[in-house]
């Protein structure tokens, strides 16, 4: 097997275990906080938007520090870095004894975090150029693929064995995702001969900064969408009148739409290399847009997890070709700090969405987070069109 993908096993591995690790918590928070004390119900909905939120703000700040960090001492470093520090964090918070305490806790679990950013860069390097949408939309199967299903397994485990174990064996899985990347990952890193360039020398390398911008915001707009209601769908499975297993209810809605991301992502990376990333991206956020709006009128949670697993499918073709379009504008000596200022888009946006999906949900009512997120996403479509759509296809007309 070429050393490529056996680091791209090991890290697709890695990422499915970080993002677990940052959504595994979504389908007991509400619950969770209600068992450390937290009893008003939109006390506990602003509590669960904060606590799941949190973490991906200080995400957004660090990550562009990893990402330089990546470019100087290596990417190998950085996957382990991230690995142990999120095992002994997250093990942590199976002993807290109040929401203050489980809110500092998710504070430095973003402070450690940035194993998808340094496994995006390593892959990117390192694999053919042909093959780049194939190999990120595999990696990307990992990242999107925990996060969505993270919530069935902490929903399974909190329903088995109770809300603490969800932690522990969290922790569990990252600290064998650490060993992976000990072991297993290769890697030949030279280290820069010149000083660490500053955000404007950064800037000034990009061939067209235009496209890098468009990519970045677009990133912010889709986790936006996609964390909006994560951190409340426990509360939207109560209104459906559930009465049992609600967080394992909640956690199979969204395991729907990672088992979907994770079967369509590779096949839409291929079609993404055959007839470009930039139409993948413009399909797929009006597909996307489209399908959060039903999710509002439905009836019951079965009818909820075949639109979320549709739009599963659809958000399979974003990232990869995200990240594609990215590695396509970017010299590799800068490519760490390129997928880290992308990254901090992706947190940016995962905070946001926490944050709108809860404080939406609490003065206006869950049913609005689809309207307004779906909505986001077809502005998104548009704006993707009329400001690069051309440009690109240009550009992917003379590589082809």
């Amino acid at each position: 097997m070429e050393f490529w993908k056996k680091n791209l096993l090991v890290c697709w591995f890695g990422c499915f275990a970080t993002a677990a690790g940052l959504s595994q918590i979504a389908p007991v928070l509400p619950l969770y906080i209600e068992h450390l004390g937290v009893e008003n119900i939109e006390e506990i909905e602003q509590w669960s938007g904060i606590a799941f939120g949190v973490t991906f703000i200080v995400m957004a700040i660090a990550s562009p520090i990893w990402g330089q960090a990546a470019d100087r001492y290596g990417r190998k470093p950085m996957l382990l870095r991230a690995s142990l520090g999120m095992a002994i964090v997250i093990t942590c918070m199976g002993f807290v004894q109040n929401v203050y305490q489980l809110v500092g806790l998710r504070l430095i679990q973003g402070a450690v975090s940035g194993f998808v950013s340094a496994a995006i860069t390593l892959i990117a390097i390192q694999v053919p150029k042909e093959r780049a949408g194939w190999a990120l939309g595999t990696l990307s199967t990992g990242a999107v693929g925990g996060m969505l299903l993270g919530p069935l397994i902490g929903g399974y485990l909190a329903e088995t064995w109770g809300f603490r174990s969800v932690f522990y064996a969290t922790g569990t899985l990252l600290m064998i995702a650490f060993m992976a990347s000990l072991l297993f990952v290769q890697e030949e890193f030279q280290p820069p001969k010149k000083n660490v360039l500053s955000f404007r020398e950064v800037w000034s390398l990009i061939p067209n900064p235009r496209i890098m911008i468009t990519m970045f915001v677009t990133t912010f707009i889709l986790q936006l969408a996609l964390l909006s209601i994560e951190p409340i769908i426990t509360v939207f499975i109560t209104q459906l009148h559930v009465t049992t297993h609600i967080a394992l209810i909640s956690g199979m809605v969204f395991a729907a739409s990672g088992l979907a991301n994770m079967l369509a992502a590779p096949q839409l990376g291929k079609i993404s290399d055959k007839i470009g990333p930039h139409k993948v991206i413009l399909v797929a956020l009006i597909v996307a847009g489209l399908l959060f709006i039903p999710q509002a009128f439905v009836k019951n949670p079965w009818q909820l997890m075949g639109l979320r697993f549709l739009l599963g499918i659809a958000a399979a073709g974003l990232l990869p070709s995200i990240n594609t379009l990215i590695m396509r504008n970017t010299p590799k000596s800068i490519t760490g700090r390129s997928f880290g200022y992308n990254q901090s888009a992706q947190f940016l946006g995962s905070f946001g969405g926490s944050l709108l999906g809860g404080q939406t949900a609490a003065n206006f009512g869950i049913h609005y987070v689809f309207f307004i997120t779906g909505s986001l996403l077809l502005l998104n479509a548009l704006w993707v069109y009329t400001t690069l759509y051309k440009q690109v296809s240009l550009q992917h007309k003379k590589n082809c």
